[in-house]
């Protein structure tokens, strides 16, 4: 039976990770030594019964005290440093990373793709292509782990987190909740398929939906009346959504608010706790009325909107 004693490196993060967690078992090992050794000859040689000189060594400490205050601390430094280096790597995705978004939920995955693709527990992705997974919960916390790619993200209900990974090798690699969910927890669990990107095109266009994601979202924005008051409303001062995602939205305390995934989400289920200057806080809440799949549905439809000019008052 071949069991590996690692799981197969098979993205851009994994080999920053492993080149990281080896060098500080060699180290931990090379200090373990390094107390250790001396520690058990001394027991031995310094044994009751022995012959030895135990007369006090007139030896000065402070060079040895010193010596082992900053070399350790210069070596932690740098472990420290090389440590933050692949952390910002693996917090920052590519400005043209493929965007899916996966839903957790006890217990399963659901996943969906900007070309409207829907999978359950299967995530398929090209190879040489950076991923970006905008991950939500719909109940308790969840946390993805991908072994092979040497990612994992928890995945905190009421906010949209992110991990990202660019797979190397094609192949199919397992994931994981690897936090305690609930009574299935162990069974919460699927498989991410690599594939080549003539393949993934085909994949695509084999399971592909009539709607994208942006267009379901923009189906739901007018079955629940959004559109009466932001789309050239003569009755509602609403604030317009084409140009918004992205750009800063100055508050009426004077501070100013980014347009991403999470004000979005925000200004959708907590509208009081975001007041945008020049506008009455009169929004209605959707707390209870969309779930998570629906609100990325509207958040991607909002983000298609970010090249567009808003229509004039």
């Amino acid at each position: 039976m071949n069991i590996p004693l690692f799981p197969t490196a098979a993205s851009t993060t994994a080999a920053k990770v492993d080149d990281i967690y080896f060098l500080l078992l060699a180290f931990s090992a090379f200090i373990l030594a390094l107390v250790f050794l001396p520690m058990i000859f001394f027991l031995f040689r310094y044994r009751h019964g022995n012959k030895a000189c135990r007369k006090p060594l007139k030896l000065s400490t402070y060079r040895i005290e010193i010596t082992w205050t900053i070399i350790p601390t210069i070596l932690a430094m740098g472990f420290f440093a090389w440590g933050a280096d692949v952390y910002f790597y693996q917090e920052v995705p590519p400005a043209n990373a493929l965007q899916i978004n996966v839903i957790g939920k006890q217990w399963m995955w659901k996943i969906q793709h900007q070309e409207g693709n829907r999978e359950i527990n299967e995530i398929h992705v090209p190879v040489d292509r950076a991923v970006k997974l905008t991950l939500a919960s719909e109940d308790v916390i969840h946390s993805l782990f991908i072994p092979a790619f040497r990612v994992k993200q928890d995945v905190v209900p009421g906010r949209f987190l992110t991990e990202w990974f660019k797979p190397t090798r094609i192949g199919a690699y397992h994931f994981y909740c690897s936090e305690y969910c609930g009574a299935d927890h162990a069974e919460m669990q699927g498989t991410v398929y690599v594939m080549s990107p003539a393949d993934y095109e085909d994949w695509l266009e084999h399971g592909k939906p009539r709607d994208t994601l942006a267009q379901a979202g923009e189906h739901l924005f007018r079955e629940l009346g959004c559109s009466g008051c932001h789309v050239n409303s003569p009755a509602v001062h609403a604030p317009p959504l084409e140009g918004l995602y992205g750009k800063l939205v100055p508050q009426s305390d004077g501070t100013f608010a980014r347009a991403d995934d999470q004000y979005i989400r925000d200004a959708i289920l907590l509208p009081a706790s975001l007041k945008v200057a020049g506008y009455q806080p009169v929004m209605p809440t959707f707390e209870g009325r969309v779930n998570e799949e629906q609100l990325l549905e509207l958040v991607a439809y909002i983000k298609s909107l970010g090249e567009e000019t808003p229509p004039p008052k």
